[in-house]
């Protein structure tokens, strides 16, 4: 019992005995095995708070989770590096019918190429120098979920045919295997390349890249929503310093809104971790940003935005202003709801409505105005 085993019985025993305690080791299984899905859940749906903002083409985005959610048409989203496509095939998931099955990412710019065909299909015992039992492979661990193919561009030739093969036929043939495993996964793939252009340059199966190509969700990057970043930035800020009445001076948030941001919103979250970690927990200014940030920022009075138009310091109040007010909107006054939205906590959401008299009207409310105390 010391070294880790469940229960003992002693002899002689009862069938009934041994009946009764094989019930208590399956239960336990069986709670274990839900313990473990329900945080992997969690963690999931804490994960899915990094898709916020309020632009409209971050909300063409969620508005087209919700529509995939519940089908089982293969998808592919591009998008820059760091935009968040992970996030995207999660969401699909998670917040859809098919919740409860398996989910399994695959870095296909990390498989090692002599071992790509394995770790995908599988193999049987004795296939290779080394395969001491058989293995299944990750669209068998994937079987009736969905496989989420990150930078599905990156895969050899060789390798898109067989992948080809399996979205055609849904079946895997494992690697010594003379026999083949049917599965029914949905397919997510993701990339940061244009696979049309590499179809037409002969990088990328044209067949491979029609048959994934059913539905596209696109990904911005995050200098063309550049009105997300303060909303961004409370949500960083109330990951790595919760509790904590942290702020970003008007020159820091300037200086965050005129960079071009080409990690996107990963840069961003490693930017806002930085500050957080060398500044002194009270407030973030430009110095707390990384010098990239602060040259790129330092040398203007005013944030130019793609479409010619510029924000002086004294406007970012007032854009952070009108970025809660539309929220607010979209949630029909729902506090809860709003705060789940722009990624901040209930509490910091509380100081922003002081900050900026902001008054709530809801369905089930009259209409409420928040005044500084």
């Amino acid at each position: 019992m010391t070294l880790g085993a469940y229960d003992y019985i002693e002899k002689p025993f009862r069938v009934e005995k041994m009946r009764l305690l094989l019930q208590r080791m399956a239960e336990k299984v069986r709670l274990v095995t839900e313990n473990a899905f329900l945080r992997e859940r969690v963690n999931t749906e804490d994960n899915l708070d990094g898709i916020i903002g309020a632009s409209a083409n971050i909300q063409d985005v969620l508005r087209m989770i919700s529509r995939l959610k519940d089908t089982r048409t293969p998808v592919l989203v591009s998008g820059e590096s760091g935009t968040g496509k992970e996030l995207v095939a999660r969401a699909i998931h998670f917040r859809g019918a098919m919740a409860q099955t398996p989910f399994v990412a695959v870095d296909c710019g990390s498989l090692v190429p002599t071992l790509m065909e394995s770790e995908l299909f599988g193999y049987e015992k004795g296939a290779f120098t080394g395969a001491m039992k058989s293995k299944a492979g990750l669209f068998q661990a994937a079987n009736g979920g969905t496989i989420f193919l990150d930078e599905i561009g990156e895969l050899p030739l060789e390798m898109q045919a067989k992948l080809l093969r399996v979205l055609q036929e849904r079946e895997v043939r494992p690697v010594g295997s003379n026999e083949s495993r049917s599965v029914d996964v949905r397919v997510i793939a993701a990339t940061n390349r244009d696979l049309e252009t590499a179809y037409r340059e002969g990088t990328f199966r044209k067949d491979l890249y029609f048959r994934l190509n059913v539905v596209t969700v696109h990904l911005p990057a995050l200098r063309e929503r550049r009105s997300d970043i303060p909303v961004l930035v409370h949500h960083f800020l109330n990951r790595y310093a919760p509790g904590t009445n942290l702020h970003v001076t008007p020159a820091a948030m300037k200086s965050l809104l005129q960079y071009e941001w080409p990690g996107n919103v990963r840069e961003l979250e490693n930017c806002i971790a930085r500050a957080v970690t060398l500044g002194d927990r009270q407030v973030i200014d430009v110095n707390d940003l990384p010098p990239a940030i602060r040259a790129e920022g330092g040398g203007s009075t005013q944030t130019s935005f793609p479409d010619g138009s510029s924000l002086s310091t004294t406007a970012l109040a007032e854009m952070e202003r009108m970025t809660i007010l539309k929220v607010f909107e979209q949630a029909n006054g729902d506090k809860a709801l709003a705060g789940r939205m722009l990624g901040i906590s209930c509490a910091t959401l509380y100081r922003k409505l002081k900050r900026y008299n902001i008054s709530v009207r809801s369905s089930a409310e009259n209409p409420q105005t928040v005044t500084q105390s």
